[in-house]
């Protein structure tokens, strides 16, 4: 049987990787506002509108910043319906509030059956057709089905996992933390401090999506710590390579300027912090990433604030 006829709203790095990737399994349409130049991936249609993604695809990904995210889908929203699978790749939580993606999905728009992807896929792996490995959430089996039928092939790998929640967090938190390992990698610390930085990392983000309703254990697993891992050897992905710029001096706003994309992680760690001190979550890494690392702190005291911090429990 054919698959379900895919669409991607988002016209950035990644959403055009998505594009890429779907595309090899079947009829793919994607949708962005801004000129494409010819660099639509092989076999992917420019769709005209949300009226024709919402009559043509039934499954669609959204791959817009997270504060575009209630605009474009409040738009989308006249042109889907209960039939539509609507799915996220969003590396960020919206607002204040921190409210997920699939939420504002359910808020905005008629459809119901929603879902997310995560883990440690690179944008230029999907494009290139590299072997990848993704997570994809979704609380309908239905849904996570169709998600493997529009990607999986013998190039990229998906894991499923009904932990919507998790997932969600643990994609937006490991895009904070993944600053901190560029960080602690080009300051040329010992492997085993870049472990232990790791370790706890996703010791600390596991409590927190907890606290956010999540399950620990979807990040201990590929979601959280696979993809955290992946990040010490993806030197380009964005929030590694802002790390590695600001551990050479850089100030913030021109290391943002060299990675030329958006990264949602420099302005949801200090919103992090605030929902982890409200539900009394110890976040030690996460306050040496916003008070030290983006505060452009000595490197010395960083290090030393962490290493004597106290031990809040067993490693």
């Amino acid at each position: 049987m054919a698959r379900m006829p895919v669409a991607i709203i988002g016209g950035g790095s990644w959403g055009l990787a998505l594009a890429a990737a779907a595309a090899r399994t079947g009829t793919t349409l994607l949708h962005s506002r801004r000129a494409l130049n010819g660099s639509l991936p092989k076999g992917v249609t420019q769709a005209k509108d949300f009226r024709e993604i919402g009559k043509e695809a039934r499954i669609i990904f959204l791959a817009v910043p997270s504060e575009m995210a209630r605009v474009v889908l409040r738009e989308l929203g006249d042109h889907v319906d209960g039939r539509h699978f609507v799915v996220h790749g969003i590396r960020g939580l919206a607002g204040e509030k921190l409210t997920r993606i699939s939420e504002i999905v359910r808020e905005e728009t008629p459809a119901r059956r929603v879902g997310a992807i995560g883990g440690p896929a690179l944008a230029e792996d999907l494009l290139a057709g590299r072997p990848s490995v993704m997570v994809c959430g979704s609380h309908f089996p239905e849904v996570s089905l169709a998600l493997r039928e529009a990607l999986g092939c013998s190039s990229l790998r998906l894991y499923t996992t009904d932990d919507l929640v998790g997932l969600e967090w643990a994609s937006a938190l490991v895009g904070c933390m993944a600053i901190g390992i560029g960080y602690v990698q080009a300051l040329g610390l010992s492997p085993g401090i870049v472990a232990a930085f790791v370790s706890r990392s996703v010791t600390e983000a596991a409590k927190i999506a907890a606290a956010a309703g999540g399950e620990e254990r979807t990040l201990l697993g590929l979601a959280g710590n696979g993809d955290l891992l992946a990040c010490a050897g993806q030197s380009e992905r964005p929030e590694v390579a802002l790390g590695h710029a600001l551990a050479k001096g850089k100030p913030l706003v021109e290391a943002m300027r060299a990675t030329k994309t958006r990264i949602e992680a420099v302005d949801l760690i200090p919103r992090i912090i605030a929902f982890a001190e409200s539900h009394k979550v110890p976040c030690p890494i996460f306050h040496s990433l916003r008070d030290g690392v983006l505060a452009s702190r000595p490197t010395e005291e960083i290090v030393q604030a962490l290493m004597t911090a106290p031990i809040e429990d067993r490693g």
